[in-house]
């Protein structure tokens, strides 16, 4: 999941094909639907992105009282208004009237406190939960940000290689050299660092022995020399989110695939080619992409069907995006990585999201 932040932007504006009263108003490569006439091309306004939460008084503001996603109608969600996509809210709020919009957007001020804007955390079902401990050496996962969002993350032509991303639930293992442990978190307890208490209840911990993934770490921890290995895997099938590839979550055919692998080498925390390290030992997520970064092709490539099940049983979430050699982005203040997420999964009905 990305990070939250509400913040100001120069607009670019498009007219709307289907709708003489509506034009599309562009931050970074999103597009949110606006009243015509509303903003100019050069115009700065707030852009309120996917996932934020509102309250009540910024929501009758907007006049988007009852039009919101959740069981609150508080929550943005990427919607269709007469055939476009639309994601993300763009206005001026009331609270910000006396702000300065353009200095804002040269700074980068963020107003979600401001707003009162919080950022929606899924709920988590009792398989995905559990009685956790305090785990400080958990090795972490990174938020990824959405490269429509933040388009300078890879410069074009640049070498990069795109995965698929599936729609599960991360399971974050960390392996530790010295003693054998190994600790088990999804990726929120995983950012509080807290890990959870081994139960065969536990959809992350059926996950990994099931899988054999300690064995595996224990492998890849004497190979390298490594004080720690941290893999990073996405459980999925039924009963875990809507979209299945074919594996039920309910049963011990759970689905597992992992997406990333770090190493404390020399005390230092590397992230490393998962395919190079682990082909072979443990079931990786499809590479569908390697060659220069194209954005047009990224997003092209994060449509269509998935390849999991090998059947093409329901839409692709989209894709994640590294380039080919490890490095560190001033975009993103850490590690180039990003993700593009097809329309249709955004738009999709019934769909669900737990962490």
């Amino acid at each position: 999941m990305s990070t939250l932040r509400v913040t100001a932007e120069v607009l670019t504006v498009h007219e709307h094909p289907n709708a003489d009263a509506l034009e599309l108003a562009q931050v970074g490569l999103y597009r949110a639907v606006v009243a015509k006439g509303a903003y100019r091309t050069g115009d700065t306004a707030v852009y309120i992105p996917e996932q934020s939460v509102l309250p009540a008084t910024l929501i009758e503001e907007l006049g988007l009282t009852g039009r919101l996603a959740g069981s609150n109608a508080d929550r943005v969600k990427a919607v269709r208004l007469r055939g476009e996509l639309s994601q993300g809210i763009v206005c001026r709020p009331q609270a910000l009237a006396d702000v300065d919009l353009a200095r804002a957007a040269l700074d980068g001020t963020d107003f979600a406190e401001l707003l009162g804007i919080t950022k929606w955390v899924p709920p988590i079902p009792p398989t995905m939960s559990g009685e956790v401990e305090s785990a400080p050496d958990l090795l972490p996962w990174v938020d990824i940000e959405n490269i429509q969002r933040f388009p300078g993350i890879f410069e074009p032509g640049e070498a990069v290689v795109l995965t698929e991303k599936l729609h599960g639930s991360a399971c974050l293992l960390t392996y530790f050299a010295e003693d054998g442990r190994v600790q088990v978190s999804s990726k929120g307890f995983g950012a509080k660092s807290l890990a959870l208490k081994e139960d065969p209840r536990n959809l992350y911990w059926r996950a990994i022995r099931g899988h054999s993934v300690p064995e595996a770490a224990a492998r890849l921890a004497e190979r390298l020399g490594a004080r720690r290995i941290g893999i990073f895997g996405e459980v999925y099938g039924a009963g875990v989110q809507d979209l299945t590839y074919g594996a039920d979550g309910r049963r011990a055919t759970l689905g597992y695939a992992v997406f990333d692998v770090s190493a404390e080498i020399d005390g230092t925390v590397r992230w490393l080619n998962t395919a190079e390290l682990l082909d072979g030992e443990l079931p990786l997520v499809p590479r569908l992409h390697e060659g220069p970064y194209d954005i047009g092709q990224v997003l092209k490539i994060a449509t269509g069907r998935e390849t999991v099940s090998g059947r093409e049983l329901h839409l692709r979430e989209g894709v994640v995006i590294r380039p080919t050699v490890e490095r560190y982005s001033q975009v993103t203040g850490g590690r180039a990585i990003a993700k593009a997420v097809s329309a249709a999964y955004l738009t999709r009905k019934g769909g669900t999201e737990y962490e």
